[in-house]
């Protein structure tokens, strides 16, 4: 296999984005609750951007989102709201796990990000091991813990970690 595209996301990509996130869900509880629409869900407000990794057509190996950045996320980085740009709805299929598909997905939105002056800030689930170790490998930094108003696929209140991103975006 070579290397996947990554290239901002189409309105005609969204069936595929929703049966790659489905089998997310299937195999990792992402998102905790499958939402009513998904197709909104990975369009969520503030939406800045949103890119897909793919493999031919129309294989949907991946996905992120830019939104705005709400005050909670934004005090717990310490940086004005107007200064960030949140990472959203990022996953990768499990074909494409190990394939470096996430970390060029969050290279890309770094990369778009930057462009506007904005650093990238996310928030992370407990659960996500292997996120938050992609993330820690990248050099982003830890900047808080609180307990999110939601409840996680296994029944315990979330505890969600903040991230921002290494200044100079990510390399």
């Amino acid at each position: 296999m070579g290397e996947p595209e990554i290239r901002r996301r189409r309105d005609d990509d969204l069936k595929a984005c929703v049966e790659a996130l489905a089998t997310v869900h299937e195999a990792d509880r992402y998102p905790a609750e499958w939402p009513a629409d998904p197709g909104a869900w990975l369009t969520p407000d503030g939406l800045l951007g949103a890119w897909v990794a793919v493999e031919g057509c129309p294989d949907v190996l991946g996905h992120v989102a830019l939104t705005r950045t709400g005050q909670d996320l934004a005090a717990d980085a310490g940086l004005a709201a107007d200064q960030l740009a949140s990472v959203a709805r990022l996953f990768a299929t499990a074909s494409a796990r190990r394939r470096g598909v996430a970390r060029a997905l969050l290279a890309t939105a770094s990369a778009a990000a930057e462009a506007e002056g904005l650093r990238l800030v996310l928030e992370v689930e407990d659960g996500g091991g292997a996120a938050i170790a992609l993330y820690e490998h990248t050099g982003w930094r830890h900047a808080g813990t609180r307990t999110g108003d939601w409840t996680t696929a296994d029944g315990r209140a979330a505890l969600l970690h903040t991230y921002v991103a290494p200044a100079g975006g990510l390399h």
